[in-house]
């Protein structure tokens, strides 16, 4: 016997079990949990809170011609679990609520919340309720996520000052060049297949399919190619690296990049009261996706700066307590790379070393939601 085609043919109350399917028992916090009007959750002792909400609708934050079912899944939980790095925090619950078109394939659903759920598995994360409803056009998934820090440790925006230095996680620009490539790949294969119907490619369901088929369909693809979408359809939170941060008092002040590293040095700056100097010559720009920019006609610096997907860390730290960055260094599982210093003058500024001379200009501007 067949499946189910579309969620359309299933109630509300299937969905909900099969999204029950994939998650662990409960812990001894979680006094009422999924099937009640809300959830009861006791608190963590000697600890605070930490709440984040994020959306991401379908034709704004992902397309389903070349985003896998998981992949969505998996995006929509790591917006929010970057947030929580960037305070210090570690995930403990989660609510999930999705807006589903009646059209939305049965087994995508089931590859979303699979996504969803693996991360939230890697992480210790419970999903503790939500809501599903009809969308009359696009899919969109909300997810708010809570987490706890101890009292004097939580990390914010707010914290820096004159002299402290600035540096950033990872690398930068992978998931932007990604994200071009993905684009460049699935229109070029359309293309070839005559563009038929709509034009409208229904997303694999997993990841593993996506790299199936286009490294089977387009032989020119190779390792760092696939590295660079990967950036853009699974990142990967700075979580660990987040709460080694708060826990050795290493962070003056810390943000989250995932609108970008022109948008997070503006904020962290605005909140701080400070101005910012970067070096852009010390942004560690992933040599793939430099190489890809290059080959495009496009400033590598400009478009890392710009383009958001990256989640890294942006983090100050006083020149005193550097040493305090080891262990973070050690066991977060990503280097931290020095790229500026915050100044008394409130200007924040781009320093580039030319052939000729060094010349400072504005930012570029970072992701923006309503332009």
């Amino acid at each position: 016997m067949l499946g189910p085609a579309t969620v359309a043919d299933l109630s509300e109350r299937e969905l909900i079990a099969r999204i029950q399917q994939r998650l662990p028992p409960a812990p001894p916090w979680l006094l009422v949990g999924i099937g009640d009007d809300a959830a009861i959750v006791e608190p963590e002792r000697n600890r605070v809170e930490v709440l984040t909400v994020d959306a991401i609708v379908e034709g704004i934050h992902f397309d389903r011609a070349f985003v896998p079912a998981d992949a969505i899944g998996h995006r929509a939980l790591a917006v929010n679990l970057s947030d929580l790095a960037a305070m210090g925090a570690a995930p403990r619950l989660a609510l999930l609520s999705m807006a589903l078109p009646a059209t939305l394939p049965a087994a995508d659903f089931d590859a979303i919340v699979a996504g969803f759920t693996a991360l939230a598995a890697a992480h210790r994360l419970h999903v503790v309720g939500g809501n599903l409803t009809r969308s009359p056009g696009p899919l969109m998934i909300d997810v708010t996520v809570a987490g706890t820090v101890k009292r004097r440790q939580g990390l914010t925006r707010a914290g820096a000052k004159p002299g402290d230095d600035l540096y950033v996680s990872g690398t930068i620009g992978a998931a932007a060049a990604g994200l071009r490539m993905l684009r460049k790949v699935v229109s070029h294969q359309s293309s070839v297949v005559g563009n038929q119907s709509s034009g409208f490619s229904p997303s694999p369901q997993s990841t593993d399919d996506l790299r199936l088929t286009l490294m089977t369909e387009d032989p020119r693809l190779t390792t760092d190619d696939w590295r660079l979408m990967t950036a853009y359809l699974r990142p990967e939170p700075r979580v660990r690296l987040g709460l080694l941060l708060a826990r050795n008092r290493a962070a003056s002040a810390c943000v989250d990049l995932s609108d970008g590293l022109a948008d997070g040095v503006q904020r962290l700056a605005e909140a701080s009261g400070v101005g910012v100097m970067l070096d852009a010559s010390a942004l560690p720009i992933e040599p793939a996706a430099r190489a890809f920019f290059e080959a495009h006609g496009l400033d590598p610096v400009e478009e890392s700066l710009s383009a958001g997907d990256d989640y890294e860390l942006l983090v100050a730290v006083r020149p005193r307590t550097r040493s305090r960055l080891a262990a973070a260094i050690r066991h977060g599982g990503a280097p931290l790379t020095r790229i500026g210093r915050c100044t008394e003058d409130r200007a924040v500024s781009l320093r580039r070393t030319g052939a000729a001379a060094a010349t400072e200009a504005a930012l570029p501007a970072g992701y923006t939601h309503f332009r």
